[in-house]
């Protein structure tokens, strides 16, 4: 039963890369939250504009989450070839695809809104999670089969 909350992607709703989607979910979110007050600035046409739609911000995490998950999708039935397809080790599970992974970005997003200084932290871990699972590791469930 355990296995398919967290284990292995290809069938399981959590697996190691939920860690990165909750990270990058802090700094895409922050990004979304000051790129869409300015593009709400210019839309309303006001320059003192305190308004901040959080259904537009989650909009706009959702909407790079979904676009992210397409492009991965893609890679990991071999677009890209087959070394690239074997780095991604199988196609997601449906429900860590569609749900989990997008609803980290989200709550991601909730994180950057209500602690902001976690941003910068976020973005280090982040960038350094990446470099060390795609250019050390030699595929994506690595951490998975250690453990």
């Amino acid at each position: 039963m355990l296995e398919i909350i967290w284990g292995l992607k290809t069938h399981a709703i959590l697996d190691v890369w939920t860690i990165e989607h909750l990270l990058s979910g802090i700094s895409v979110g922050s990004a979304i939250k000051k790129k869409n007050h300015k593009t709400l600035q210019k839309i309303l046409n006001l320059l003192e504009h305190n308004h901040h739609s959080w259904w537009f911000d989650i909009s706009g995490v959702l909407f790079l989450a979904y676009i992210w998950e397409a492009l991965e999708h893609y890679l990991e039935v071999g677009l890209a070839g087959s070394r690239v397809e074997y780095w991604f080790q199988g196609v997601e599970f449906w429900p860590n695809r569609l749900i989990a992974d997008p609803l980290m970005l989200v709550l991601g997003y909730l994180i950057a809104k209500n602690f902001p200084w976690l941003v910068w932290p976020a973005r280090f871990l982040s960038i350094g999670w990446l470099i060390v699972h795609i250019f050390v590791f030699p595929h994506s469930m690595y951490l998975h089969e250690l453990f």
